[in-house]
């Protein structure tokens, strides 16, 4: 372990303290702050930018991105400020520059067959989506947002992390905290300058190699009017303002499978920000920078908004206005797929960009890094116990949990872009061919259209030190689905996500407890029996905290009915239409489609009794009282350090 210099012992006496310092407050380390904070954990978090950068980089979320905003009560926020649903992604093939083009696949994020409840993807503005996150931090005393902070010596103990940093004035600050937590990404000072000296390196991954140059290009789109462009040849047609930007931005992203030029593009933010990204690949031989030109993007990307004039019986082709184009941003970017080979050191730890990269083409950057930090923000607060000392197992399952499904993540993406990037004519031409018949057959063009989801719900294969019980059905994402209280004293009766009630603010559990069942009168004989377990009355889960969930849509409890004191709370399973129809909740999203208001009791194969991680993955399903007692004291065995 590093021993602490001169100059830091002098003023260790009088240093400020935290439990954890994040070092970046970009997706991954607002994300983890703010559940943090949720957790009681202090921490404190240095950004070296005086504010949100207004750059939209990442433009994509997929639903475990959107379940977890919804974790930090930002649901409402989701369609109305940050994004909108992807829709289709549109895989378009051939040596052409039209839009407009029948794909020859296509993938179907609209519905809500993922097991989160959630769209399959949304298109978010990043600087409001950080907003909204950092938004949830400022909701708890416990996170602490330091701007115009650069990170400048980090040192450790046996039991601290020290770390020296200049604020925003330029004077010189340190703090110590029990864990630092490096989420500022690929080049941040964390693992460049700390933790690559001592043996971390960020590596191409085992599983596939993948490394491009694209150029990357955001624009921001006007709507031309007969007013402002009384000769636009389109006006005399009848088309209106909006109707000529659909027809040349039109909705839906596109995978354009050109073996000349790959390329993605498609909107992104909310309708009414009219925002727009292009990327495309630059060729072996090509100069990044100047295929990000204004001369080179007239070449590339001017020709797919520039339709013939035979499609609207013109005798001249038809652009859209270049001076209703404001370029946001054009810059090349390397693409590729890296790991670091180990993501904490010691009390150091990486997160999100810092400890991987992945290319563009499955929008799972942003959401590969909130995974990172849901999925190490509760162990991190098993950490901070006092006197738990076995960190190192604990972030090493970490590790290897996020590993697995890291490659995964990676898996679908490269597939994807195997789509994008493919070359070779033949391949492309059986490629085309088989995808074309296996549509005909309904059955598999519904699984065509899920991408990646038909694989299912996240499941991890047991391995030393991962935080579950293999042998009780853990190591499962829970699934989760809309609900409403049935409780007699509750007069609104309004949908809501399962999550919201599991993972309710305020509770203090670290583990959830979830009882499954079939009717509402086993809600009693359930709850009398939590009580009768041993460990569980010794609060290695909390028994006021459990979530009563009855499979019955029909279901309503006696008026009669009072729940034993201190055992939870009773919710019914509710239906997509009752989702669909409550404003509340369902509005500005699309109607869930192929939702599954049994999938619960489906991913927990039958077991009445599901304990639940605060990252959403089952540590146990148990069928009765004898394995839930198992599963208490494998529990407390955890929070005691003792595996």
């Amino acid at each position: 372990m590093p021993k602490l210099s001169p100059d830091h012992v002098e003023h260790v006496d009088d240093m400020e303290t935290t439990d954890v310092l994040i070092c970046g407050c970009g997706p991954t380390g607002a994300m983890l702050s703010a559940q943090l904070g949720r957790l009681d954990i202090k921490n404190v978090v240095l950004d070296r930018e005086a504010g949100i950068t207004e750059d939209p980089r990442g433009i994509a979320l997929d639903e475990d991105g959107i379940r977890l905003l919804q974790g930090l009560g930002l649901y409402d926020a989701i369609y109305t400020e940050i994004g909108s649903c992807m829709g289709f992604f549109n895989f378009i093939g051939g040596k052409h520059t039209d839009l407009s083009k029948k794909p020859f696949m296509r993938m179907d994020y609209r519905t809500s067959e993922g097991g989160t409840g959630h769209v399959g993807f949304i298109c978010h503005a990043q600087p409001r989506l950080e907003a909204n996150l950092r938004r949830a931090m400022s909701q708890t005393p416990n996170s602490d947002l330091r701007v115009s902070c650069t990170m400048t010596a980090i040192s450790e103990d046996c039991d601290w992390v020290y770390a020296q940093y200049t604020d925003t004035s330029g004077a010189t600050k340190r703090i110590r905290a029990r864990f630092l937590v490096g989420a500022d990404g690929k080049t941040g000072y964390t693992r460049k300058q700390y933790l690559e000296s001592r043996g971390i390196k960020l590596e191409q991954t085992s599983q596939t190699h993948y490394e491009e140059v694209w150029v990357a290009l955001n624009w921001k789109i006007s709507l031309p009017s007969p007013q402002t462009h009384p000769s636009f040849p389109l006006w005399a047609l009848g088309y209106t303002p909006q109707q000529v930007y659909d027809l040349f931005f039109p909705t839906n992203f596109r995978f354009l499978c050109n073996p000349d030029r790959p390329a993605v593009c498609g909107r992104f933010g909310l309708p009414e920000d009219r925002l727009w990204r292009f990327e495309f690949v630059v060729k072996l031989g090509e100069d990044g920078a100047e295929m990000a030109s204004p001369q080179k993007l007239r070449e590339v990307v001017y020709p797919y908004i520039t339709h013939g004039g035979t499609r609207y019986g013109l005798a001249q082709d038809v652009q859209y206005p270049q001076d209703c184009i404001e370029t946001l941003r054009c810059r090349p970017f390397k693409f590729s797929a890296r790991s670091c080979n180990k993501w904490a050191l010691g009390r150091v730890i990486l997160c999100g960009d810092s400890a991987h990269v992945f290319p563009p083409f499955g929008g799972q950057g942003i959401a590969s890094g909130f995974r990172d930090a849901s999925a190490l923000a509760w162990r991190l607060a098993v950490c901070c116990r006092p006197g738990f000392a076995n960190y190192t197992n604990l972030l090493s399952g970490w590790y290897a949990e996020r590993k697995q499904q890291l490659e995964r993540s990676l898996a679908a993406t490269i597939e994807n872009g195997a789509f994008v990037t493919e070359n070779n004519l033949v391949k492309i031409f059986f490629r085309n061919w088989y995808l074309w018949f296996l549509q005909l057959i309904p059955s598999q063009k519904h699984r065509l259209e899920m991408g990646p989801r038909r694989f299912g719900m996240i499941e991890y294969e047991y391995q030393q030190g991962m935080s579950f019980l293999p042998d009780l059905g853990g190591g499962c994402c829970f699934p989760q689905v809309y609900c409403v209280s049935l409780e007699p004293s509750k007069e609104e009766k309004r949908v809501v996500f399962t999550d919201d009630i599991i993972f309710a603010h305020g509770k203090k559990g670290l583990f959830q407890l979830v009882v499954l069942l079939d009717r509402a009168d086993q809600v009693r004989t359930a709850s009398e029996a939590l009580h009768d377990v041993e460990k569980l009355s010794q609060g290695a889960v909390i028994t006021s905290e459990t979530t009563f969930a009855v499979h019955d849509t029909l279901a309503a409890m006696e008026s009669s009915f009072v729940m034993p004191s201190g055992s939870g709370k009773v919710v019914r399973i509710a239906t997509a239409s009752e989702f669909a129809l409550d404003e509340r909740i369902g509005g500005g999203r699309p109607a869930p489609l192929y939702y599954d208001e049994f999938r619960m009791k489906k991913e927990a194969k039958g077991m009445s009794f599901v304990v639940l991680r605060q990252d959403r993955f089952i540590f146990a399903a148990c069928a009765d009282k004898a394995q839930l007692d198992i599963a208490a004291c494998r529990i407390d065995d955890l929070l005691c350090g003792k595996c």
